[in-house]
């Protein structure tokens, strides 16, 4: 009788427990899980949407495999109809919500957003890559280099997790490869390469006579402190002053503004001065969502803002694929979230190998690429001051002087040489932890094509 009481009550304790942490989990939810679950949803949920690729292999190959061990808890819901993605830990706790919506891609929203959200109505049509004998970019052809295409189907130099490989030089694709399941009209996460579009896209509107480089007092909250000296040069410098924490894994100020704050660029903008303005690099993600809210303010309205990219860049170069997303609140986030093809990614770095013209017309200030490409004092030389890598010392050896990088997270990045027209666009899903460097394949492709032809 004794045991069978004792039984009861450690049964019914353990029921207490384990309903109390249940409740915990669903009324109160840390701050992790509440990460980690919007975290899925926007990946699927643009991974499905935008790039038309499976979610269930999105959720285990993309989120779950690489990523933190409380990940593999995760499960997703899909609306195909409304076209929205919840992911709910342990599948109940601290749902996190996206949203897609045509032509803007994926945002992530708030437990009310998501219930009031309509659904989309109709989608618009992309026209594909042109299937005929014309060249790239006019048309879909390679103008082929059997040497080139061999480097890049090494492994070892393509790297572990490639998706997308494509090697323009003088304006022509002559190497491309994908890996299986990836396409050449399949859409690809940048990550932080956005950051050049959005540099770019600042330059657009400099062109415009709407912004100015060494303007300051950018922002309201800033007037009444130092933050009134920060530039919108030393913004895209990346030497603002501003703290901010870029870490990822665990929840900091770049995890915590990309996936628990609906306006990113006021979460961005409320973080004091670790330094003068001017005087230290300090690479931060929330820079440049404060560089896209700058851009936004510059119009009259949100919707001439949030048209402007594909109006005034992407449709020029003829980026058809490219979706650049916004926030909950609305404000591109430029640090991070532009999905393209890797030919439209190539088509973004020719359009830079061209110092900003297409088609013979100039369409950044003639200056600005020069300008972006040039090196900082506070970076030591190591970030240009419109958001592009450089390499010096030991690590640049093997490389033209003028070469300079775009990168993003998980092995993102491309290599820009102006005094060889080439670029190297490689894209995937390589984690730091893998060990992978992409600087062998670059050195050996420049190594390649600046030996003299027989």
């Amino acid at each position: 009788m004794r045991r069978r009481t004792f039984f009861m009550t450690m049964a019914g304790g353990l029921f207490t427990l384990v309903a109390g942490v249940g409740t915990w989990l669903t009324v109160a939810p840390p701050d992790l899980l509440k990460l980690g679950d919007s975290y899925a949803a926007k990946i699927v949920c643009s991974s499905l949407f935008v790039a038309g690729r499976n979610a269930s292999e999105v959720l285990a190959d993309d989120v779950q495999a690489p990523g933190h061990p409380l990940l593999r808890f995760i499960r997703v819901s899909v609306d195909e109809q409304r076209k929205t993605v919840t992911a709910r830990m342990f599948g109940f706790a601290a749902p996190g919500h996206a949203i897609f919506r045509d032509g803007l891609g994926c945002s992530n929203v708030t437990d009310g957003a998501f219930a009031a959200f309509p659904g989309n109505r109709s989608l618009r049509r992309r026209s594909l890559e042109p299937d005929t004998a014309q060249p790239w970019p006019e048309g879909g052809a390679l103008v082929a280099d059997a040497g080139v295409q061999a480097l890049i189907e090494d492994e070892g130099r393509a790297g572990p997790g490639m998706r997308g490989l494509v090697v323009v030089r003088n304006g022509r694709i002559i190497a491309e490869r994908y890996a299986p399941g990836f396409y050449a009209s399949t859409p690809l996460l940048g990550w932080s390469m956005t950051k050049t579009v959005t540099a770019a896209l600042i330059g657009l509107r400099v062109r415009d006579g709407q912004m100015a480089l060494d303007a300051s007092d950018l922002l309201p909250q800033w007037r009444n402190d130092e933050r009134s000296r920060i530039t919108l040069s030393d913004l895209l410098g990346m030497q603002s002053g501003l703290g901010f924490n870029e870490s990822y894994g665990s929840v900091t100020d770049a995890t915590r503004m990309l996936f628990l704050e609906n306006d990113m660029a006021a979460y961005a903008a409320s973080k004091t001065l670790d330094a003068a303005p001017g005087t230290q690099f300090s690479y931060s993600s929330g820079t440049t969502v404060v560089l896209s809210r700058l851009w936004m303010n510059s119009f009259a309205s949100p919707r001439e803002a949030l048209t402007f990219p594909r109006a005034s860049l992407f449709r020029p170069l003829g980026m058809s694929s490219a979706i650049l997303e916004p926030d909950a609140h609305g404000t591109f986030v430029g640090s991070s979230y532009m999905y393209a093809t890797a030919r439209d990614w190539a088509r973004f770095a020719l359009f830079l190998l061209q110092d900003g013209a297409w088609n013979n017309e100039q369409i950044l200030p003639a200056d600005y690429v020069r300008q972006m490409r040039t090196a900082t004092s506070a970076s030591n030389g190591r970030f240009g001051s419109g958001q592009v890598w450089m390499k010096t010392g030991p690590e640049a050896q093997g490389f033209p002087s003028d070469a300079y990088w775009m990168r993003g997270h998980d092995g993102q990045s491309i290599l820009l040489v102006p005094s060889m027209q080439l670029a190297v666009v490689r894209l995937g899903l390589t984690p730091r932890e893998l060990g992978y460097d992409d600087s062998v394949l670059h050195r050996d492709i420049v190594a390649a094509l600046s030996k003299p032809q027989p």
